[in-house]
């Protein structure tokens, strides 16, 4: 009995990716959570309805998560067999989520689907997504909300309640088709409305563009479209600032802040290293060469690494890092990323994966150290800058350092390693998370998708995938904190406990 569902409960897990970016077929997923629903609700036992949930997951995340194949191809001391498999491996655990999810659920079924079982369904939605992005480092990948973003009426909610409560908002949706289907009206007219209202009211008129005075702080970010392949050359280091240097533009009466990628510089440019670091250039005559083609009043913030040394100057860690550098060539501030990528910047249990051949995706012997954590760093002229880099961006309620509150996010990344989805994907999340905080987030990657994105999560300007250029506008400025970014994934908290008091009252009331 639980085998004949396999195929439904993987085709509706495949095609509910297609709601996500670069897609965006909403209604797609929004039907596939439907089916999938009756599904769980229509399964004998309870061991079928886990083995439904499992598969549906199965399927979900293998293809949700499919850009990560290419990642294996660069480097030799990965097997690159495991690329094509890896994001079907990943996917055996994070299946374990809609498992539980609907575990739970069925537990609450009655002869038919109804409000409480829909209710139920969307409260463990909520808590296995959260758990989901929380437990083993947390995985947050495609949220269920993020299926919104075409519809800003709709993210607008995320302002106020965050990502893992809109998903259960968004839930609730899918079990009103369910419902629906079976001629159950009442939770199709209140969710349908109300969402119908919210995408109305967030559609976007035309604004006319007012110019900013002169001196008004401007943004600039340099995109030089030099693909991960090159890395391994030996003139990568010097090809790629002079990539990016070409693309500086010139100064004017604006400070301007200039964004470089993640990892964009393969030179040091801190001071104190051993000599013997230091083979490819003198660091103060790297930061002179940045320095050089600013304005006075520009900054420039760039990846590169910090290397840290023991007292007999073995080199111990590196941290993937963010540097500002001034128009005088001194290093303003450094932010070490805190939420590392397991296999991609740190490899787990290292001595038994090395012994059997295994390495991690970036080269190198030395693994990357976690940073403190979020942390603002002021910069004058521009303000107080928060940062994430890479997918530190996709931790709902972790982006920030809430007792300093930055005036904008910069999310450096380094996409080359993927298929365009990942990118794409990527900067969804970026935009919910400028949503949520009511923050701009500034995206620099070195082949796509860069972008700047104001505070209510809309993309100001940006350059496509696979392109070399810049764009360059004025600083977005941030809104006042939002309800979410006052009270956190708290929010979720309550509205799953909110869902499940209402699941209660239903039932007693059909009493």
């Amino acid at each position: 009995m639980t085998g004949r569902p396999a195929l439904p409960s993987l085709l509706f897990g495949g095609l509910a990716v297609l709601g996500f970016a670069p897609w965006g077929w909403w209604p797609v997923t929004l039907a596939c959570f439907a089916a999938w629903l009756w599904l769980v609700h229509a399964a004998p036992t309870i061991r079928a309805a886990l083995w439904r949930g499992w598969l549906f997951g199965v399927a979900h995340f293998t293809f949700g998560n499919i850009w990560i194949a290419q990642a294996f191809s660069y480097q030799d001391a990965v097997p690159h067999w495991l690329g094509p498999i890896a994001p079907f491996l990943l996917a055996l655990y994070l299946a374990i989520y809609p498992m539980l999810a609907a575990g739970a659920a069925w537990r609450f079924r009655r002869a038919e689907p109804d409000v409480g079982y829909v209710l139920v369904f969307a409260a463990a939605w909520i808590v296995t997504e959260y758990l989901r992005g929380t437990l083993l480092t947390g995985y947050p990948w495609n949220p269920l909300s993020e299926i919104w973003l075409p519809l800003p009426g709709v993210t607008a909610l995320l302002a106020y309640i965050g990502t893992y409560a809109l998903s259960g908002v968004t839930f609730l949706a899918a079990g009103a088709l369910t419902l629906l289907a079976m001629r159950r009206w009442r939770l199709a007219t209140v969710t349908s409305g109300a969402l119908g209202l919210l995408a109305l009211g967030g559609i976007e008129l035309p604004i006319t563009p007012v110019a900013p005075p002169a001196n008004t702080p401007r943004v600039r970010i340099v995109q030089p479209d030099l693909d991960q392949e090159q890395r391994p050359r030996d003139d990568y280091p010097v090809a790629n600032l002079r990539a990016l240097q070409a693309l500086g533009g010139t100064s004017g009466p604006a400070p301007r802040l200039i964004l470089w990628p993640e990892g964009a510089l393969r030179f040091n440019v801190e001071d104190g290293y051993p000599p013997q670091y230091n083979y490819l250039a003198d660091p103060a005559e790297v930061r002179a060469a940045i320095a050089a083609p600013l304005g006075p009043n520009d900054v420039v913030l760039t990846g590169g690494q910090a290397l840290e040394f023991d007292k007999t100057e073995k080199l111990v860690s590196a941290g993937n890092s963010i540097f500002a550098i001034d128009a005088n060539a001194r290093l303003i501030g450094r932010y070490d990323k805190a939420h590392l990528v397991p296999w991609g910047e740190y490899l787990p249990a290292r001595p038994l994966m090395s012994a059997i051949g295994l390495s991690r995706l970036v080269p190198g012997d030395i693994d990357f150290a976690p940073g403190p954590g979020p942390r603002t760093l002021a910069l004058p002229r521009f303000g107080k800058a928060g940062f994430q880099i890479c997918y530190e961006i996709i931790f709902s309620g972790s982006v920030i350092d809430p007792a300093h509150r930055p005036d904008f996010i910069f999310n450096p990344s380094n996409d080359s390693w993927y298929s365009r989805s990942g990118p794409e994907q990527n900067l969804a999340q970026a935009r919910m998370r400028a949503i949520e905080e009511g923050l701009p987030v500034l995206r620099a990657t070195p082949t796509g998708v860069s972008a700047i994105i104001d505070a209510h999560g809309r993309v100001v300007a940006s350059i496509p995938w696979n392109t070399r250029g810049t764009v360059e506008a004025p600083l977005p400025r941030p809104l006042a904190p939002t309800l979410f970014a006052k009270l956190g994934n708290a929010l979720a908290a309550l509205v799953a406990a909110a869902m499940l008091l209402l699941a209660v009252a239903f039932r007693r009331s059909r009493r």
